[in-house]
């Protein structure tokens, strides 16, 4: 089992974003934080990077359920999805799988959960 979801499509990398979120948002998550590590890695080490971008996504409902669950699961959210430039020039979005990640905790009261937000971040990558 991987630590993430990942597919290549065929679209502009800013086409992707919207695809991303637009997905996202259809399952009731919204982006909470947008990283642009290309402009981070140019402005804090004068490093040029490829199109690279990290988006928290969250859907409140979900984040209670998990929180009222297990209070320190807050360390492993939001949902992350990367949307990012591949060597080929291919676009490349990627997302974390909870199963993995929230799984390692090992707490049975988040389990039915789990599956329903890895459900929902599988078939967000899948569909695009």
């Amino acid at each position: 089992m991987t630590y993430h979801f990942s597919k290549k499509i065929d679209v502009t990398f800013e086409e992707a974003l919207t695809k991303v979120e637009d997905a996202l948002k259809i399952e009731g998550f919204g982006i909470l934080t947008q990283i642009d590590v290309k402009a981070t890695f140019k402005n804090k080490l004068d490093v040029d990077f490829r199109k690279y971008k990290i988006l928290g996504a969250c859907n409140p409902n979900f984040a209670i359920q998990a929180i009222s669950a297990e209070a320190k699961v807050g360390t492993l959210m939001p949902c992350n999805v990367i949307v990012q430039e591949t060597e080929d020039g291919k676009v490349e979005v990627s997302a974390i799988n909870p199963r993995v990640t929230v799984g390692a905790i090992g707490n049975k009261n988040l389990d039915s959960l789990v599956d329903d937000v890895t459900n929902i971040m599988k078939k967000v990558v899948s569909n695009l």
